[in-house]
């Protein structure tokens, strides 16, 4: 298997989820082995620099993964994009953008798969090198925990648990096997969520300006107040399912392995990534120059 970028550039506009702000936001085609790369085109000219994604930038995980850079360059609330780019199997990709944070379009990942399928995504002539993972490695913090397991394709498991009445008509326990389940399907149009209470104090703290019923399900004390509802039964733990492996993407290549969490977030998604990297025991980098020795779970892309 190839690695792969994009056809043309393509822009959008949207509004940043936390800052409020507007935002341009411009995905552009990368050569082989560039990465995932990021630049705030708003800043001066020593401080807009092309950034390589990796796990050791996301230094800031409250309610999103965000890269803070040494010198306090921030780009917020990536992990919608990164599982669109996971999901497309996107290796090489120039994001630009105007504004401190990703905007968060429909709270999904829907509108980033539509665009870059807008853009059209191509193969390189390179192989795609994938993360195999090789022991489990796991992480406990108080009640959470997040696992992945050696495995021959890619499987995302994750359960939440809230005590709350819309919580308890929903199943908060879901897990896709992508040997023969579709991202687009199963995951891209899940939203995220908040509680209204947690809004208004967000909203003190500079968090969470440009949410609304467009763009988030919002939760009172007893129900959704979004008129149209939910788009899955089970919305908000699919959605968690999209942020995790949207955060694992991170890691700069596709994962073969299980991925398990428990009440997981972002802080322990990304400190599992850190862990994995810490010795060459856990992992190892592979290619398939024969697609018959692929993994079924990449088959789709």
């Amino acid at each position: 298997m190839l690695q792969r970028t994009l056809k043309k550039a393509v822009t959008i506009t949207g509004v940043g989820l936390h800052s409020g702000e507007r935002v341009k936001l411009s995905l552009i085609p990368a050569e082989v082995d560039k990465g995932i790369m990021f630049r705030r085109v708003d800043l001066k000219e020593d401080q807009n620099r092309i950034i390589k994604l990796n796990p050791y930038l996301i230094n800031d995980t409250r309610l999103s993964s965000t890269i803070v850079t040494s010198d306090g360059i921030r780009i917020g609330t990536i992990e919608h994009l990164m599982s669109a780019f996971c999901a497309l199997g996107i290796d090489n990709v120039l994001v630009e953008l105007n504004a401190p944070e990703i905007p968060i379009m429909d709270g999904s990942s829907l509108s980033f798969i539509h665009v870059i399928k807008e853009a059209g995504v191509i193969e390189q002539k390179k192989e795609k090198v994938f993360l195999k993972i090789k022991k489990s490695i796991s992480i406990d913090e108080g009640d959470k925990k997040v696992e992945i397991i050696p495995h021959d394709g890619f499987i995302v498991s994750l359960t939440i648990e809230f005590d709350h009445p819309v919580f308890n008509r929903s199943n908060q326990t879901f897990q896709i096997d992508f040997s023969h389940a579709s991202y687009i399907d199963e995951i891209a149009r899940a939203r995220t969520f908040g509680f209204m209470q947690e809004i208004e104090l967000m909203r003190t703290h500079n968090l969470g300006l440009g949410g609304n019923l467009n763009n988030a399900i919002v939760i009172d004390d007893e129900s959704i107040l979004n008129p149209e509802g939910l788009r899955y039964p089970d919305e908000f733990v699919r959605h968690k399912v999209l942020d995790a492996i949207g955060d694992l993407y991170v890691i700069g290549h596709q994962i073969i392995g299980h991925f398990q969490g428990y009440k997981s977030g972002h802080a322990i998604n990304n400190s599992l990534l850190r862990k994995i990297l810490e010795s060459d025991d856990n992992y190892e980098l592979v290619t398939f120059p024969n697609d018959e020795k692929l993994p079924d779970s990449f088959h789709y892309l």
